[in-house]
């Protein structure tokens, strides 16, 4: 008979852990301040370390947001996230961005070629409405965010391949994430700035409409090297 091996928990897990059930039981509720590092490392009675890894765990599923300069807040609580396993949420993992960069990469660039040859008149209307949200979005975290996820959606969509499009669903969720710890990470970099950010997803666009697929594919695979830059010492 096999048994399945068990994995300790790690500390930043038993952390997480503990601060989801007090959001989900409405211990802490939505709009509450968090303590600082050192008070929860001191509360928890655990390294800084393990707090920032278990605060970077919840940040990934959306139940608290950090305000630069202000603090850590609960959000709103989603009933939907109690099925997501905190150690599946933590995507601040140096390894998982990594990974997923480089997923990105393989579909992304393909996508951006191939819209290049393939897009239409709707698919660049879904691309400049994205563009449009993301400069609503300057100072906006939340909207630029969803903005951004909807433009590289867009790109997929004008591919008019059923297959790609079904695999970026696929790793949406994760990227959804993916993309809101790099911007922020991005954002709060002394190397870019949301500007930046708008300016490479229009030269993305621009590529595309001229349908130049050799140009789109650079340009988009220049934007996720920009973003692997900025995160390079992270990921280090």
């Amino acid at each position: 008979m096999e048994y399945k091996q068990i994995k300790p928990k790690k500390i930043y897990e038993e952390v997480a852990e503990a601060i989801f059930e007090m959001i989900k039981t409405g211990v802490l509720k939505p709009g509450d301040k968090l303590d600082s590092v050192q008070q929860l490392s001191e509360n928890f009675n655990v390294g800084r370390a393990a707090i920032r890894e278990a605060l970077s765990a919840l940040r990934a599923m959306g139940l608290i947001e950090m305000k630069q300069g202000e603090g850590t807040y609960v959000r709103e609580f989603d009933p939907t996230m109690l099925s997501l396993p905190i150690s599946l949420a933590v995507l601040m993992n140096k390894e998982h961005i990594a990974y997923l960069l480089e997923v990105r990469k393989l579909l992304e660039v393909g996508a951006a070629g191939i819209a290049a040859r393939k897009r239409t008149e709707k698919d660049l209307q879904s691309m400049e409405h994205a563009l449009d949200q993301m400069r609503e979005g300057l100072g906006d975290e939340e909207l630029g965010e969803k903005a951004d996820l909807l433009f590289h959606m867009a790109v997929a969509a004008a591919s008019q391949n059923p297959i790609l499009v079904s695999l970026m669903n696929n790793v949406s969720g994760m990227m959804v994430e993916t993309m809101r710890e790099t911007r922020r990470i991005w954002l709060f970099s002394k190397q870019a700035t949301s500007e930046q950010l708008l300016e490479d997803h229009i030269r993305i666009f621009e590529a595309i409409k001229e349908q130049n697929a050799v140009l789109a594919q650079e340009r988009m695979r220049e934007h996720l090297g920009n973003v692997e830059k900025v995160l390079a010492k992270y990921i280090q």
